[in-house]
C-alpha cells in the first residue's frame, strides 16, 4: 500500500476521488468508499468530487436523473461525516477546467492506450442494455486522468480492480511531461519562485542547491527537499517548479499519481450478492429503523436450517459477513457455535446485527434530514468547493498552456 512516507519527493500529498451520481448511498457505500474517505480528509489535502460527467457516459439519456442523484449522494456524504471544512467537494462539470484538460490530453494520447483499459470491454458485457459505442465511454479513462491530474494529486485510493486507470494516468502524465516538460521561462520562473520563500528561506535554498550541483552533496539535497515540503506561501506549482531547480531540470507539469490502495471490508447485499440496487438487495443510509429491520429479518440463512432445530454453517449464510463487520470477538463466537449447533436460531442471530446497523445509521439519518430540510446547505458547500476547486484547476491549466504553447496572451 502506498504511505505517505513512500510519496517521492516534489510529489503532492494531495488526495483525489470522485463517486458517479447513483442517488442515495447504501452501507456498501459507505464501508466501501465513504469511511476511507472521512479518514483520508484527516490525513491529505483531499478534494472528493461528483462526477456527473462520467454518469453521462454510460447514463446519456437519463439528464434528469443524474441531477436528482448528485443531490441525494452530496447529502449522504456530508450525513456519513465528508466535512467540508477538512476536504473540497465539488461536482466534476462545475469544473469545465476537467475537460479543457482532457481535450489537450487527447491529442498526445494513443488510442490503443484507451482500448486496452480493462474495463472498456467488461462493462460493455455487463451493460449491454446500454449505448456504450460512444466517443464519450472509449474516452471515459482520459477524462479519469484529467480529473486527477488537474489537482496534481499525489495519492488516488481506489481498490485493487481500478490500478489500471491509475497507472493510464501516471502513462499520459510521463507522455506529457516528456513532450513538453520544459516550460518558456523555467529559469526565470523558478528564480521568482525562490523569491516567494522568504528572504532567509530562500538564501538557504540557493546555498543548499549549490552545495548539490556543485559538490554532489546528498545531504544538501534531502536538506532542500524537507525545506520545500515545509513551505505554506508557495503555491503547489511554484514547489513543484523549484524541486526540479534543485537539481538542474526542468519542471514536471503534470506528476505522476500513485494508487493508494484502500482496505475496504466485504460488505453484501441481503442476499450475499454484490450489494446493489439493481440486484434490490440494499440497506440505504437513510432507511427508517422500522424497513431495515423488516429487510434484515427476511434475509435468507442458511440452506441446511429448514428448522430451528437443525445445525447450520456460518460461511455458508449471507447473515455472517455482516457479523464480521458489526460483530465483536465474543458475539462472532457466539454465532459460529450457536449456529453449528442449533444452540441459536437465525432471528436471534440476526437481531445482534439488525441492533448494530440500525445504531451505526441512526446519526446519519439524523444529519441527511438536516441537509434535506434545507437544501440550501448543502447547495452552498458545492458552490464554494466548486469555487475552490477551479482556482486550483487554473493553476495547473496555465502551466499546461504555457508548456504547450497556447499562453498567447
Amino acid at each position: 500500500m502506498t504511505t505517505l512516507s513512500s510519496v517521492p519527493p516534489g510529489q503532492s500529498v494531495r488526495v483525489l476521488s470522485g463517486m458517479r451520481p447513483t442517488g442515495r448511498l447504501h452501507l456498501g457505500h459507505y464501508h466501501g468508499v465513504l469511511k476511507n474517505w472521512i479518514r483520508l480528509q484527516h490525513e491529505y489535502e483531499a478534494f472528493f468530487f461528483v462526477a456527473d460527467w462520467h454518469a453521462l457516459t454510460t447514463h446519456y439519456d437519463e439528464p434528469d436523473v443524474i441531477k436528482a442523484h448528485v443531490w441525494d449522494m452530496v447529502v449522504d456524504w456530508l450525513a456519513a461525516g465528508v466535512d467540508p471544512h477538512n476536504a473540497t467537494l465539488f461536482i466534476q462539470s462545475h469544473v469545465p477546467q476537467h475537460a479543457e484538460l482532457s481535450t489537450l490530453l487527447g491529442m498526445i494520447t494513443p488510442l490503443s492506450w484507451l482500448e486496452r483499459v480493462p474495463s472498456y470491454k467488461d462493462q460493455q458485457a455487463q451493460l449491454k442494455d446500454r449505448d456504450l459505442s460512444t466517443y464519450g465511454f472509449l474516452g471515459y479513462p482520459l477524462l479519469q486522468s484529467a480529473d486527477i491530474l488537474i489537482y496534481r494529486a499525489g495519492l488516488v485510493p481506489v481498490g485493487e480492480d481500478q490500478v489500471a486507470h491509475v497507472e493510464l494516468t501516471r502513462e499520459v502524465a510521463r507522455r506529457f511531461n516528456h513532450l513538453y516538460g520544459r516550460e518558456p521561462g523555467y529559469e526565470e520562473r523558478a528564480e521568482k519562485a525562490i523569491n516567494k520563500l522568504g528572504k532567509k528561506t530562500g538564501a538557504l535554498y540557493r546555498e543548499l542547491r549549490t552545495a548539490y550541483l556543485e559538490k554532489g552533496d546528498q545531504d544538501a539535497l534531502e536538506t532542500a527537499r524537507a525545506l520545500l515540503e515545509k513551505q505554506k506561501s508557495i503555491t503547489i506549482g511554484d514547489k513543484e517548479r523549484l524541486f526540479g531547480y534543485l537539481e538542474g531540470g526542468g519542471k514536471i507539469i503534470l506528476p505522476e499519481p500513485q494508487a493508494l490502495l484502500t482496505h475496504s471490508p466485504k460488505m453484501p447485499g441481503l442476499d450475499g450478492q454484490k450489494m446493489s440496487k439493481s440486484y434490490n438487495n440494499i440497506i440505504a443510509l437513510r432507511d427508517d429503523p422500522a424497513d431495515i429491520e423488516k429487510k434484515m429479518r427476511t434475509m435468507p440463512t442458511d440452506p441446511a436450517r429448514v428448522r430451528r432445530s437443525d445445525p447450520g454453517d456460518p460461511e455458508k449464510c449471507p447473515v455472517w459477513p455482516f457479523h464480521q463487520i458489526y460483530s465483536d470477538a465474543d458475539t462472532k463466537v457466539w454465532v459460529q457455535e450457536g449456529c453449528r449447533t442449533a444452540g441459536i436460531g437465525c432471528l436471534e442471530c440476526k437481531q445482534k446485527v439488525i441492533d448494530a446497523v440500525i445504531a451505526e445509521l441512526a446519526p446519519i439519518r439524523e444529519r441527511a434530514a438536516e441537509y434535506a430540510e434545507d437544501p440550501t446547505l448543502a447547495k452552498n458547500i458545492i458552490a464554494e468547493g466548486s469555487e475552490h476547486a477551479r482556482d486550483v484547476a487554473d493553476e495547473t491549466l496555465d502551466d499546461v498552456r504555457q508548456a504547450i504553447g497556447l499562453g498567447y496572451s
